[in-house]
């Protein structure tokens, strides 16, 4: 079963590259530093760390995965992605009925609170090795320091600015009320599994402003682009000729050359949504687990 998770988990990644989200690398558009193919690599580099991830912990697997993925791409691709699915993954393999979704995130909460400082240390080493932008300097629990206090707590001072880390502290409360909720609506409304991706985004984005574009342009940007995703939703989104239309412009609109208008953490929030939903997908079809 830890295979098939994980397994699970590199397609969710790959689901949520190639989906023609608005101002990401996807199918049709690379970045100057990153390509699609870049992502792709990602996803498989992080297989053997998400496999393990019930035995080694949280701070283990997020490390073993971007030491993994930092040999074999050399820009930041997945950093949000992995501190995500570490302990979600975690959380599925160590549920007997890894589909039942309430049960999923009761042994979820339990992992974040179990975190310890070892966690955060080996977490943090993965930030620095990610080298994301944006972070900036925090008087309390900085990246650079070595921490000491655990990862939840280091979570929890970094939640107002990062909806990663506020992840943590909710019991993931974006992936499992926001994200997953609206990938399921989204499937029913039309079976394209890449068109869900995207409302799924769109949804996400419309209620929680993006924290990687907030950290490099400020939050009123942030929150323009979040009421600019609600506005093509009440267009129909990726459902409606109009809906299209209006993401079409948002995707050129999000496009400047520095990139510093990626919607990079609501792809993160909408990955792990993805794994979740392909995992019920998976079991609901009778596959083997």
């Amino acid at each position: 079963m830890p295979k098939q998770i994980a397994r699970l988990a590199q397609m969710a990644c790959i689901w949520e590259a190639c989906a023609p989200k608005p101002g990401n690398v996807n199918r049709a558009h690379d970045f100057s530093d990153t390509s699609l193919e870049d992502f792709l690599i990602s996803a498989v580099a992080i297989g053997p760390a998400l496999e393990n991830a019930a035995g080694s912990g949280t701070g283990q697997t997020i490390w073993q995965a971007m030491t993994d993925t930092r040999r074999l791409v050399q820009s930041n691709t997945n950093l949000g992605l992995i501190l995500l699915l570490a302990p979600l993954v975690q959380a599925c393999m160590s549920v007997p009925a890894a589909s039942d979704i309430a049960k999923v995130r009761q042994r979820l909460r339990a992992i974040l609170e179990a975190l310890t400082v070892e966690d955060a240390r080996l977490a943090y080493a993965a930030i620095r090795l990610a080298q994301p932008g944006g972070l900036g300097q925090v008087s309390r629990a900085d990246i650079a320091e070595e921490p000491s206090i655990t990862l939840l707590q280091a979570m929890a001072l970094a939640q107002d600015r990062d909806a990663v880390a506020r992840e943590y502290v909710t019991g993931f409360a974006i992936t499992f009320e926001i994200g997953l909720p609206a990938l399921k609506e989204a499937r029913l409304r039309n079976g394209n599994f890449s068109d869900a991706v995207v409302q799924s985004f769109l949804t996400i984005l419309s209620r929680v402003p993006d924290t990687l574009i907030a950290r490099k342009r400020g939050t009123e940007t942030a929150d323009r682009i979040s009421r600019q995703a609600a506005e093509i939703l009440m267009r129909g989104g990726i459902f409606t000729d109009e809906g299209r239309a209006a993401l079409a412009g948002m995707d050129r609109d999000l496009r400047d050359e520095g990139h510093t208008l990626n919607p990079g953490t609501t792809a993160d929030l909408t990955a792990a949504a993805v794994f979740l939903e392909l995992l019920e997908t998976t079991v609901r079809a009778g596959t083997e687990l």
